[in-house]
């Protein structure tokens, strides 16, 4: 890549620094008969750490897809840091890093030999890509086994490698789809906090996941798919207000009890798992005295007693149960 696109690339950026990192206008994506992506708008501010959640099937892959180059969509517009993905989609993607959940390395090469050949094909000099590359195989912890055959790798050492390659050039926008699916606990957490200090540095970051606890305690928003629509967008604390009804109280007894004896206008759910019992309610006050009054006539005692706000995992299931 010449320098006189690097060049251009880096002008470009910052000449737009007040607009979006991303912006997707409508999106629509057929295969067939099929849609799977149904005019989808939304945008991304600068530095946002932005997620996209939504069931198996949803069309949260394929919004990445046409986010990040990979497909046209059928209908709609995609712009990357003020970049029209179809009319300048190589100063687009030169602003992107995309870190899939299957890793994109080159088994034959060595850890140092992918990141450097990533950091040659967004145009960094050689100086800059050994020296990126040693800094960064350090940081994810790679640094003694940098010369080694990414085949002999485990599959979260891989990983690591992968957004080693992704962020080498140091992306204003990461697309992070399902980055920590099967990884072991130290990979995972070794990847998080390397993109969470990416975030704070400056960069925007877009995850898909299936990890709703995740979400909540990474993204500063949250985009909820489902059936190729958008059916939720916001901070994870205004969704979990707008679902007072999932409020719930939780419940340990000293012996098990038929749930059929709690059931009363003001409890809407009973789950059960042996001597735990969670009620689920919009009257929190009031499924409390049915609970009482049922443990005074039953003779139980009660071991534990909780009251619980609603999760974004009770807010995902009722807005995607919702749609079904």
């Amino acid at each position: 890549m010449p320098s006189s696109f690097i060049f251009e690339r880096n002008l470009r950026i910052r000449q737009v620094n007040n607009i979006s990192a991303i912006v997707a206008g409508g999106l629509t994506k057929r295969f067939g008969d099929f849609v799977a992506v149904d005019n989808v708008d939304f945008k991304v501010p600068q530095k946002e750490f932005f997620g996209l959640l939504g069931p198996n099937g949803a069309g949260k892959t394929t919004i990445i897809r046409m986010l990040t180059g990979v497909l046209r969509p059928d209908e709609g517009k995609v712009s990357i840091m003020g970049l029209d993905m179809d009319l300048d989609p190589l100063l687009a993607k030169s602003s992107l890093g995309v870190i899939p959940e299957i890793g994109n390395v080159y088994l034959d090469l060595s850890a140092r030999e992918n990141l450097e050949m990533f950091g040659r094909f967004y145009g960094l000099s050689r100086r800059a890509r050994a020296e990126r590359a040693s800094a960064l195989l350090e940081e994810l912890g790679l640094g003694g086994r940098a010369d080694e055959r990414i085949k002999r790798f485990s599959k979260g050492m891989k990983q690591r490698v992968s957004i080693g390659c992704a962020i080498i050039h140091e992306p204003q926008v990461i697309f992070l789809d399902e980055p920590t699916e099967g990884l072991d606990v130290q990979s995972r957490r070794m990847i998080v906090e390397k993109v969470k200090r990416m975030n704070r540095a400056g960069s925007t970051v877009v995850l898909t996941t299936h990890n709703i606890e995740e979400a909540n305690q990474l993204c500063d928003r949250v985009c909820i798919i489902d059936r190729g629509k958008v059916v939720a967008l916001d901070t994870p604390d205004r969704l979990r207000s707008t679902f007072e009804g999932a409020r719930s109280v939780e419940v340990t007894f000293d012996r098990p009890v038929e749930c059929s004896a709690f059931f009363d206008r003001c409890i809407t759910k009973v789950e059960e798992k042996g001597n735990k019992m969670r009620f689920y309610t919009s009257e929190p006050d009031e499924a409390i005295r049915k609970i009482m009054m049922v443990r005074d006539e039953k003779g139980l005692t009660i071991m534990e007693l909780n009251t619980l706000a609603p999760s974004l995992e009770d807010v995902f299931v009722k807005l995607t149960e919702a749609t079904r």
